[in-house]
């Protein structure tokens, strides 16, 4: 199963709101990259739930509960419904930057992508750093 990344405002929607609501669509997504990897996700992957704005932090983990669906009029974007799983201790885009074998992460590299990828390395790594 695929690991991904996906970033919220938390004044917008935060983890806390998730947990809340026990699951919603991530919606709203209006980036090229971003839509390719809504559209890649499975149900059964995870995903770190990253408040991004002045937190900047990864806050939880939540899992991809269904299919891709329609995400506007058009049909060109897509959402995905998702659930929480459990919260983490917050590992904070600055710690992750201190982690030299996290440089290749594409929260690093391209920082201003809302959907990204996680590789599996990546993944372990982040939860040691949430223990």
């Amino acid at each position: 199963m695929a690991k991904w990344l996906m970033k919220s405002e938390p004044d917008v929607y935060s983890w806390s709101d998730l947990v809340h609501d026990k699951a919603t669509d991530w919606d709203g997504v209006r980036n090229n990259a971003a839509r390719l990897h809504l559209r890649a996700m499975k149900p059964g992957d995870e995903a770190f739930f990253y408040h991004s704005g002045d937190e900047k932090a990864v806050v939880g983990i939540m899992k991809i509960a269904g299919a891709q669906k329609p995400d506007g009029e058009d049909g060109a974007w897509v959402k995905v419904p998702v659930a929480p799983v459990r919260p983490l201790n917050p590992v904070t885009l600055k710690d992750v930057k201190a982690e030299p074998r996290l440089a290749k992460m594409e929260l690093v590299r391209q920082s201003r992508l809302s959907v990204s990828p996680v590789r599996d390395e990546e993944w372990a790594l982040i939860l040691e750093m949430a223990k």
